[in-house]
């Protein structure tokens, strides 16, 4: 029913591809700041020229103060979500509520549910880890940033997390699944391409290929617990947590997120085991659909992910 219902509304595929250009166009607005700030910058001379044709990503990180350059990163997601639901709500005539779930309202227990379970998850992990492997880490608290950069995190990480999660596991999922009317092929497609979206990320420079596997994996699962809950609420919780909490705890040097977080990472990213790629995506994720799956009795598994998209006038009707 969450890719059906879309029908109800102005669904025509042509909507998506205006909707799709006034989403990114959202994003490149809301990245005018950070570019002003980059020829200000440059302006000054006191710039390496070479690194910034190069894109060298560890330079463009640190021509900024981090939480400034946090607050830069960040920004263009705001937008696009902003210009995103914009395109909702005038091209398709279609509610907020009708993007996340196919339930009456949005479940906020069940977004707070992921939330707080994969912040416990991850979390523990991340201090475990730490314990088993202090060499690797520094202690990088100082109050007065990580205040202010706790502050643009909890506004603005969600916003982030909830723009990929409403443009994939929304606006693209539902829209690819009513074109084709099928749920297996939307799945595929929103996944892979949200992996891809991360090409760009300095992990994949510093960890190689290897590490799409984790991105295409996370792809993945939320799009199965989308689908097989009828609704974003867990995908919107799980994606929140895992980039808020990321954010607040561990940096490095070569990561996406360069902040004044609580420990510094220094190891040597080429000396990553690929069992910490691997776990997760086929160990720790499964394990989370079978809770999942226990507290929300999900059945049918093989029709809510690679059944036929129906008419939604049948489904009304049965």
């Amino acid at each position: 029913m969450y890719i059906e219902q879309v029908q109800k509304n102005l669904s025509d595929w042509w909507r998506y591809l205006i909707g799709l250009v006034i989403a990114v166009s959202g994003v490149f607005v809301f990245s005018i700041p950070h570019g002003a700030a980059l020829i200000a910058k440059i302006a000054t001379g006191d710039v390496d020229m070479d690194k910034i044709a190069a894109n060298d990503t560890a330079y463009l990180m640190g021509m900024f103060e981090p939480n400034l350059n946090f607050l830069y990163i960040l920004l263009p997601f705001t937008g696009g979500l902003i210009f995103l639901y914009i395109a909702v709500r005038l091209l398709h005539k279609q509610t907020l509520t009708n993007l996340t779930t196919s339930r009456s309202k949005i479940d906020w227990k069940r977004v707070f549910l992921a939330f707080l379970l994969w912040g416990f998850i991850s979390t523990s992990m991340t201090l475990i880890d730490i314990s088993m492997s202090p060499e690797d880490y520094v202690y990088n608290f100082e109050f007065d940033r990580f205040i202010i950069l706790a502050a643009i995190a909890i506004l603005l990480v969600p916003l982030q997390t909830s723009f990929e999660e409403y443009m994939f596991r929304g606006y693209f999922m539902q829209g690819i699944g009513n074109l084709v009317r099928n749920k297996f092929v939307p799945l595929i497609i929103t996944s892979v391409a949200f992996g891809l979206l991360h090409l760009s990320n300095p992990e994949v420079d510093k960890l190689g290929n290897i590490i799409m596997i984790y991105y295409i994996g996370t792809g993945f699962f939320l799009g199965i617990i989308t689908l097989m809950d009828e609704g974003m609420e867990l995908a919107l919780g799980f994606h929140a947590a895992n980039n808020l909490f990321t954010a607040l705890l561990v940096t490095a040097d070569w990561t996406a997120f360069q902040t004044h977080s609580i420990y510094k990472s220094i190891a040597d990213p080429a000396s990553m085991s690929v069992n910490e790629i691997i776990v997760p995506v086929f160990v720790i994720f499964p394990i989370l659909l079978l809770i999942f799956s226990k507290i929300y009795n999900w059945n049918n598994w093989y029709d809510k992910l690679a059944g036929p998209v129906r008419d939604i006038s049948t489904l009304d009707e049965a």
